[in-house]
């Protein structure tokens, strides 16, 4: 259920006009080489990267969002939100904090926090390829298909290799230009 459409409006003009990512930092570097549509053993980028992105730098606010994954991954999204809560409290800038926590309002059907929260990760990590791949599930399911291509378009020029969002850019290019059967 779509909690605020207004929100959802709001944060998608937001979201489509962040800066390029800067890419002074070594993930930085491996964006840049995962970016190359001609890279060879890309999951490995892909790998490197999510793992880095999981280092939020402390060791207590790591075990939050390994215990938030694992509930989320045991279908507990309520001990998923409890645990990414308080990552999120304790850690307001760490991006992928809040991209788990969306992930766990998503699997309890809460569209509008999920929303908050990857506004919130797109804020702090513009080059959140998953956050933005997890944005475009959510307009697709809510009926907004021309953004979703828009933003599963972007996750794309960060990471043409992922399967998940070349097929959905080309199942959402189907439909918003008609071709869909």
């Amino acid at each position: 259920m779509v909690r605020s459409r207004p929100l959802l409006n709001a944060f998608l003009a937001a979201a489509l006009a962040l800066p390029a990512p800067a890419l002074a930092d070594g993930v930085g570097e491996l964006l840049q080489r995962l970016s190359d549509p001609e890279l060879d053993r890309w999951d490995r980028v892909e790998s490197r990267i999510l793992n880095e992105w999981s280092k939020s730098g402390s060791a207590a606010m790591d075990l939050l969002l390994q215990r938030g994954r694992a509930a989320l991954e045991a279908g507990d999204a309520e001990a998923a939100i409890d645990h990414l809560t308080a990552l999120t409290d304790h850690a307001p800038d760490f991006a992928e904090g809040w991209n788990a926590r969306a992930a766990a309002f998503y699997e309890r059907g809460d569209y509008g926090p999920a929303v908050a929260d990857l506004g919130r990760a797109l804020a702090l990590n513009p080059s959140h390829f998953a956050a933005m791949a997890g944005l475009g599930l959510i307009l697709e399911e809510t009926g907004r298909e021309a953004q979703a291509l828009e933003v599963f378009r972007a996750a794309r020029t960060i990471h043409p290799h992922q399967p998940v969002i070349s097929r959905s850019v080309a199942r959402l290019e189907a439909r918003v230009s008609g071709r869909d059967t």
